[in-house]
């Protein structure tokens, strides 16, 4: 057995001891809406939520009888090593990010059990790797890198191996998300060039792009962590080797903020519940258009581990996204009827969702802290239109990302 294709297909069977193979589904809405035969690779319905059991499952196969198992995970690769720690009765010490969400931590003490322990440092997913490798070379202990390993690669590639056979064919395009490139690599390394391509990165982890663009992986100087299953800072060396034919123009970029509105679309109208990394693919769809009307298109929802602490501030990410909710300050004369001069300004369809004021003694004028949510985005020039003329002085801060966290 020496071919790739081989090889996925020997550790997608393998993998059927441990786990069914999961859904590939038709979608009507999303099929309607971009004209296009869309189907859903439902990895976010796997054991762990998310299809990186797989990669785990296959290199700790074959380190069969290895005692200590080491990664470090912002949260999917670790539930997937938890999982299978327990299930080879080996024992794992799992590094996470300090900023990972409570329920990925948790899920992976629950997968694990005994068999494991998690160690919370760096808030990074590189700072954590670091650390993870630092202990490996002073206890011991076999690395499970998270994507930039060829069993892990392989393992990852028995989606597409499913794919095909649950479809019957090679659909006309995959679009696959992209953290590290493991996933990526599998699925390129299977299809080969008999299907279409889309690799999407949020913008704030765009490390595949960066590496194209630089014929080489590059370190990205600042990673946005929202989309934690795939806020990677550089792409593998051998996934990107795997990838660098691929081009840049196959690749897409996705607001994070633009992640929420597919989120929020995906729970209330399908009610599948997937985190902003597994969103990635059927966002696309937003951008693909004319290129893929008509065709047979699957979109790999990588992963559903999702808080639901976290649902108001993806709603609050979505409305702020479509210009329907805004934060400003606003300089206000400090006399009386001055703020029910200013609600007179605002429309019927115009709600105050927060309003911060201390008055100022022995000044004329104080700083209002608003947010305001309505229907219309248009809403808002016709009040910022009243502000101007009235002479008020206003600023917007809804896209001023260090003061909007600290006052919002």
């Amino acid at each position: 057995m020496t071919s790739f294709h081989d090889r996925a297909r020997a550790a997608a069977e393998a993998m059927r001891e441990v786990f069914p193979e999961t859904p590939l589904q038709r979608n009507a809405h999303l099929s309607d809406r971009f004209g296009a035969d869309v189907w859903l690779k439902r990895e976010d319905l796997s054991p762990v939520r998310s299809y990186k059991l797989r990669g785990a499952f296959n290199a700790m196969r074959k380190q069969e009888g290895t005692e200590l198992f080491v990664c470090a995970s912002a949260g999917n690769h670790a539930q997937g090593v938890a999982y299978m720690c327990r299930h080879f009765g080996a024992r794992g010490v799992i590094f996470m990010p300090v900023t990972t969400p409570d329920q990925k931590i948790q899920k992976t003490r629950i997968f694990g059990g005994d068999a494991i322990e998690i160690v919370l440092t760096g808030d990074y997913f590189d700072d954590t790797l670091a650390a993870a490798k630092d202990y490996c070379a002073e206890k011991g202990g076999q690395f499970l890198p998270p994507f930039d390993d060829d069993d892990v690669i392989e393992g990852q590639a028995s989606v597409a191996f499913e794919i095909e056979t649950q479809l019957g064919r090679v659909p006309d395009h995959v679009i696959v998300p992209v953290g590290g490139g493991g996933l990526s690599a599998g699925m390129l390394s299977y299809f080969g060039t008999n299907t279409g391509y889309t690799f999407v990165e949020p913008t704030g982890g765009a490390c595949l792009r960066a590496a194209l663009e630089a014929g080489h992986p590059v370190t990205l100087d600042r990673v946005d962590t929202f989309a934690d299953g795939a806020a990677v800072a550089r792409i593998g060396e051998r996934t990107f080797e795997a990838l660098k034919g691929v081009g840049v123009a196959s690749t897409l970029t996705i607001d994070e903020n633009r992640l929420c509105i597919t989120m929020l679309d995906m729970l209330n109208v399908e009610g599948v519940v997937l985190e902003p990394a597994g969103a990635l693919s059927v966002d696309a769809l937003k951008d693909l258009g004319q290129a893929i009307r008509g065709k047979t298109v699957v979109c790999i929802t990588s992963g559903g581990n999702f808080d639901f602490e976290r649902l108001p501030e993806v709603k609050e990410r979505a409305q702020r996204y479509t210009g329907v909710k805004k934060y400003f300050i606003l300089r206000l004369p400090q006399r009386p009827g001055a703020l029910k001069d200013f609600l007179g300004f605002l429309g019927p369809e115009d709600d105050i969702t927060r309003f911060e004021y201390l008055k100022k003694s022995a000044r004329n004028f104080g700083s209002v802290m608003i947010g305001i949510e309505t229907s219309d985005p248009g809403n808002f020039a016709r009040l910022y239109d009243i502000l101007d003329s009235r002479g008020y002085s206003y600023r917007d801060i809804t896209e001023d990302d260090v003061l909007a966290q600290f006052l919002i």
